[in-house]
């Protein structure tokens, strides 16, 4: 790949420096998440943080068995994440997280950690996720779930700081058009 400029620090209404920040790298199962978190981090020089290390046994073992996590199990899940952010802006590093964020609520709360953050929302047709899903091996998420997945998307429309981006084609064209966006936000 081409050597991409660094990210820029985000705006701010202040003079203060530039401060530790997060891209949040959302959309359902199978859309790239890992991938595209792993790849950005890299990029950029971020630490990688990925959501499923922060999810129970228990709710690990309901996604196997093809049973959806309910707002209930995912609250704390949030929480933990939103104090993972926090913990490494404390310590000075930046962070890309890979997260499904697919309600509002939560990436509002990822925001409110005081953390600022840009997310980067992956899109691709139920077909393109399905056949990813069917394809991917070693991984707790039952491809059952996919379904409950798209009814529990709400899509970021109107939140300013997400940039969408098509993940239905190569990966060095996905990340072209992350970076490319992230520099315009």
């Amino acid at each position: 790949m081409a050597e991409r400029p660094p990210l820029p620090p985000l705006r701010s209404t202040d003079a203060m420096p530039a401060q530790p920040q997060a891209i949040v790298v959302i959309g359902v199962a199978g859309s790239g998440k890992s991938t595209v978190a792993r790849a950005l981090a890299g990029h950029y020089g971020f630490v990688l943080l990925d959501a499923d290390d922060f999810h129970t046994a228990d709710a690990k073992a309901r996604m196997a068995a093809g049973i959806p996590l309910t707002d209930a199990h995912r609250d704390p899940w949030v929480d933990a994440l939103a104090c993972e952010l926090q913990r490494a802006a404390q310590q000075g590093r930046s962070s890309v997280l890979a997260f499904s964020g697919l309600r509002a609520a939560h990436r509002q709360r990822l925001r409110d950690s005081g953390v600022p953050a840009r997310f980067v929302s992956l899109h691709a047709s139920p077909e393109v996720i399905a056949a990813r899903l069917a394809a991917r091996r070693d991984h707790f998420m039952s491809p059952q779930l996919l379904a409950s997945q798209f009814d529990d998307l709400q899509l970021p429309i109107g939140e300013p700081d997400v940039v969408i981006v098509g993940v239905d084609r190569p990966l060095e064209q996905v990340l072209d058009e992350a970076v490319a966006a992230l520099a315009g936000t």
